[in-house]
């Protein structure tokens, strides 16, 4: 059973794009348009395709999304339909995901380096100790 629930799946040939409206059952308040955007893509096997979260929107009472997704073969066609603001919230969104995750690489390796030298170090104070017991 998949979270995803499609309402509709319309292919608009006038605009040359495909609009899904689908429900994400159970992630009312902790989904990302990014994150919805690659769990359609994944769901419908969009790959190669551009898919660009239009809308989320939580229902009230419920850990219900309705979301909308617009899914274009061109990325140039998109750009030409769609609001640039939308393209620029979507950029920056992935200029912060990417800046974390180069923080968080940067921060394992600073945390496995320290613990390599606390081995060290305790490998150090054990062959002292071992040293002066041998004396």
């Amino acid at each position: 059973m998949s979270i995803i629930e499609t309402i509709a799946d319309v292919d608009n040939g006038f605009l040359s794009r495909r609009e899904l409206t689908c429900n994400f059952a159970g992630l009312g308040g902790k989904l990302k348009s990014l994150e919805a955007a690659d769990m359609v893509t994944k769901e419908f096997k969009l790959d190669g395709k551009v898919v660009i979260p239009m809308r989320l929107r939580t229902h009230v009472g419920k850990s219900l999304i309705t979301g909308t997704f617009y899914v274009y073969d061109d990325e140039g066609l998109a750009k030409k339909h769609i609001n640039p603001t939308i393209f620029s919230r979507l950029e920056k969104t992935k200029a912060k995901i990417a800046e974390a995750e180069a923080a968080a690489k940067e921060a394992i390796s600073e945390e496995a380096q320290a613990e390599d030298g606390e081995v060290k170090a305790d490998a150090e104070t054990t062959e002292a100790k071992e040293e002066e017991k041998s004396e």
